[in-house]
Formats: C-alpha cells, sequence, structure tokens
C-alpha cells in the first residue's frame, strides 16, 4: 500500500537520513520516537508539504514523490487540531469535500456517517472554541477522513488529552481502523499508546529508522541500547557472550545466562520482567537459566507486583498476587529465578 524508499529531508541542522519502510493496506503502524526525532517532519514530508531531498514515495504502486498535497489524497491529523475557528463542526468536517465540489448530498450523508461514527453528531452545530479536548480531536479526525483518503496520518493525536478521554480516542481509532478500512501511520513518543494501537512500530532516533518489527517482537527483542531503554526495559545488562553447546554463555559482574541468539563479544542482554518466574526454592524445569537472589524491594502497581531482587545486579520481576499468595513472598526473602534461555535477547 505504501512504500517509502531511501527517503531524505535537510530541514535546518536536522535531517531526515534514507528512510525505508513498508506500510500494508489497512494495517495501524506506529513511528515510535523521543521529541525531535524527526517524526512530524516525516509524516509532513509524506503528506507533501515539504519536497524530499532524496528517494521516492508509492502509494498503491503510484509514484506520488513530486505529487502536491491535494493530489496525494492523504488526511492529516495535528496533535492541537487545527480546527477552523470560525467554522461550526459540521462546516468543519463538510471543508475538505466542498474543496473538492462534491454534491451537497454526498457531503450531507458522509457528516453523518463519521458523526455517528464518532458520536459528535450532537455537536454539529457547535463552533471549536466550545468544545472540549476530546470533542475537538473527534472532530479533527472526522475532517481528515471525509475526503475518504488512501491514507491517515496522525502526529500525537492523543498527547494533550487526559486519561480517560485518551482510551476513548484509543478505540475510537482502532474502529476507524477496522471499519474504514484504512492504511493509518500515526507518530508518538508514548510506548503505551504503540502498544495499545500498532500493528507494526518502526523506532525513530535522529531522523533515522533503528527498528522496525511487530509491536511483540520490537518491545522484546530490542535491537540496541536506545531501542531498549526507550521501550522501558527494565533489565538491561553489559557483558560477555560466547557460544557454546549450541547457546549462547552471557557473563556479567559474575552471574552467567543461558541465550538461544547466535552472538558473540561485547553485548548487551535484555530480559522482560513479565518473562521471570519467581520461586522460594529451585525449581526442575526446561528454562536454562536459575539464579539466586534476595528481594530488596516489592512495590503494588495494581494488576501486579513489582519485586526488585538482587541476585548479584539488580533484577526486576513481575509477580501476580495470586503467585505472591502461594510463594509467601516478602522482602530479604531467599527466592529464585527462572526463565528460559529465549527470552534472553543479546545486542550488541
Amino acid at each position: 500500500m505504501i512504500k517509502i524508499e531511501n527517503l531524505s529531508k535537510k530541514w535546518g541542522s536536522f535531517s531526515l537520513k534514507n528512510i525505508s519502510f513498508n506500510v500494508r493496506k489497512g494495517e495501524y503502524f506506529v513511528i515510535l520516537g523521543p521529541t525531535g526525532s524527526g517524526k512530524t517532519l516525516l509524516l509532513e514530508t509524506i503528506a507533501g508539504f515539504h519536497k524530499v531531498d532524496d528517494g521516492r514515495l508509492f502509494i498503491d504502486g503510484k509514484d506520488i514523490t513530486t505529487l502536491t498535497p491535494n493530489e496525494r489524497k492523504i488526511g492529516f491529523v495535528y496533535q492541537d487540531y487545527m480546527l477552523f475557528p470560525n467554522m461550526s463542526v459540521l462546516d468543519n468536517i463538510a471543508y475538505g469535500l466542498r474543496v473538492l465540489k462534491e454534491d451537497e448530498r454526498k457531503i450531507d450523508e458522509r457528516v453523518k456517517q463519521l458523526a455517528d461514527m464518532l458520536s459528535i453528531s450532537h455537536i454539529l452545530h457547535r463552533y471549536p472554541y466550545n468544545l472540549s479536548g476530546g470533542e475537538q480531536q473527534r472532530v479533527a479526525i472526522a475532517r481528515a477522513l471525509a475526503i475518504q483518503p488512501k491514507l491517515l496520518l496522525l502526529d500525537e493525536p492523543l498527547s494533550a488529552l487526559d486519561e480517560m478521554l485518551r482510551m476513548r480516542i484509543i478505540k475510537d481509532l482502532k474502529k476507524i481502523n477496522r471499519e474504514e478500512d484504512i492504511t493509518m501511520i500515526h507518530v508518538t513518543h508514548s510506548r503505551n499508546d504503540a502498544i495499545l494501537l500498532a500493528d507494526r512500530i518502526a523506532v525513530i532516533k535522529d531522523g533515522s529508522i533503528m527498528q522496525i518489527g511487530k509491536t511483540e517482537e520490537v518491545f522484546r527483542k530490542p535491537k540496541n541500547k536506545f531501542i531498549a531503554e526507550f521501550v522501558g526495559v527494565e533489565n538491561l545488562f553489559r557483558g560477555e557472550a560466547k557460544r557454546t553447546n549450541g547457546l549462547t554463555l552471557f557473563k556479567t559482574d559474575g552471574i552467567e545466562l543461558y541465550s538461544s541468539m547466535q552472538i558473540e563479544g561485547d553485548v548487551y542482554a535484555t530480559i522482560r520482567p513479565e518473562d521471570i518466574i519467581i520461586s522460594d526454592k529451585k525449581i526442575k524445569s526446561s528454562a536454562r537459566n536459575c539464579i539466586p537472589g534476595v528481594i530488596k524491594e516489592m512495590i503494588d502497581m495494581g494488576n501486579v507486583i513489582r519485586a526488585t531482587v538482587d541476585c548479584g545486579i539488580l533484577f526486576m520481576v513481575n509477580i501476580t498476587h495470586e503467585a505472591m499468595r502461594e510463594t509467601n513472598l516478602f522482602l530479604e526473602k531467599k527466592v529464585w529465578l527462572v526463565f528460559k534461555a529465549h527470552n534472553v535477547n543479546l545486542f550488541r
């Protein structure tokens, strides 16, 4: 559906560098990165607001690199909504269709359809200054969808909303993706938004794409230290790796861990807290890693208990309330941490 080939764009002292990725038809694709990483510039370049310095862009096999924004049929939603203050909600939504000189009857039908979908039928007569943040965001989304774009671009659409409104808009975006069968590219700095929305994720830093993959892959198998830290990997260690008997032995600060990844040398290791089993005794299992430690801290996170376990190095472990009761865990208790070799991710 969407193909970006070696896109480069200089903007002042910043530049996008040789960005390439494909987005499948109907996919919800999230570009995740910190402030200043080039997310908005990338979206605006895809939309045609900036000419590329190098590279090409395709939609449905058609080269759109030199087309104007109006010719690309792409919808764009900014984080600050950008609604026309002198127009009602109805006129804001209808704006693009009127520019395209669509029949008024068709415009009315499309506005009604979108207003019903996004639960804003009751505010069509109102103006932006009389709307809440959540209402303004839904109007902005409806306006972008009105022209039935082949691609919808969303620039941090949830960043200005409180938690309740944010979750409601997330549900709206999922519904739109499903019911409109529209391809969506959403940029954000929030890993929680990425987890809740993305089919696949691209991580961007300093104008370069660092990793692309399914959500599970990016969060469990980050390719470098920046990605691991940015997506919130809490067990991140540096050490030496050496292949042995079909596995890789990783050593750090006197601790030895086995990984199923084939890599050697000076590397980093990550283990997700939810992939670690905690036990009050050494257990026999197929897991290659079983190391002793002492519980130093326990914090109730609501759905899980987050424990810090000192094994010579500090491990963060997620424990269910039921497992905590069954194992009778408490501070300073000696425990064993158990996890499989394929849960130990290694990278340089």
